[in-house]
């Protein structure tokens, strides 16, 4: 029992880790590529809030470029409405928002 506590303790551990590093990215820059020698700078992954307006439905053979620009977006367009996906990933029926206004 002690075992399944602390498989379920780590498990929570880590869903809370990856939760944290997926909303701030850190870049620790050391030695020789700054002035001022060792510096540690902090990037914060800045994602509008956003409404989606239209969707589109990934078919078979659909890419994400195929899709942006039969909607006629531009892939940095697409990829802002979607800031999430993987577009080396996409699998047949997977959602992806083609028109988004501001929340």
């Amino acid at each position: 029992m002690a075992n399944h506590a602390a498989a379920t303790l780590l498990i929570a551990s880590l869903l809370v880790a990856v939760t944290l590093a997926d909303a701030r990215i850190t870049l620790q820059v050391q030695g020789g590529s700054m002035k001022e020698g060792n510096a540690a700078m902090t990037f914060v992954k800045s994602v509008p809030a956003l409404t989606c307006n239209k969707v589109h439905g990934f078919q078979a053979g659909d890419t994400c470029f195929d899709v942006a620009q039969g909607s006629g977006l531009t892939q940095d367009q697409f990829l802002s409405f979607n800031p999430n996906i993987n577009c080396a990933k996409v699998f047949v029926g997977q959602w992806v928002c083609l028109d988004a206004s501001s929340a």
